[in-house]
């Protein structure tokens, strides 16, 4: 059963992190099938998570982009580079999340997520 607070608070944070069109595309493909994920990962990773005190969107956005390049979860990797538009994180900011994959997570990790980052930054630059 969704937390109306926790879910509001989650939409909130989930839009200012990831963007009103990234948001509206994924609200918009929601089916029975994923809409209980959906209000899932919008409570307790964007409505707790996310929306605590103690961390900045743009300390939130390192440590979530080292830990899905340590993982190897590559489009989410690229999300959330695209997402650090919306953060104050820095591509200075991204390359010291991604050393520390590398040393902690290993250099293949690193690699990959340094492949990913620098394709989605020269799509951002592209747009410019």
């Amino acid at each position: 059963m969704a937390n109306a607070e926790l879910f509001e608070r989650g939409m909130t944070t989930r839009r200012s992190v990831l963007g009103d069109s990234h948001v509206d595309r994924a609200t918009a493909r929601i089916t029975a099938l994923d809409d209980d994920f959906q209000t899932f990962i919008t409570e307790g990773a964007w409505g707790s998570v996310w929306s605590r005190p103690g961390l900045s969107k743009r300390e939130r956005s390192m440590l979530t982009i080292a830990l899905l390049a340590a993982l190897g979860h590559d489009e989410e990797v690229a999300m959330h580079v695209r997402a650090t538009a919306n953060t104050g994180c820095s591509p200075d900011d991204i390359k010291e999340a991604l050393l520390h994959v590398a040393v902690y997570a290993g250099v293949p990790a690193a690699n990959r997520a340094f492949k990913v980052a620098k394709e989605e930054l020269a799509k951002r630059e592209d747009s410019k």
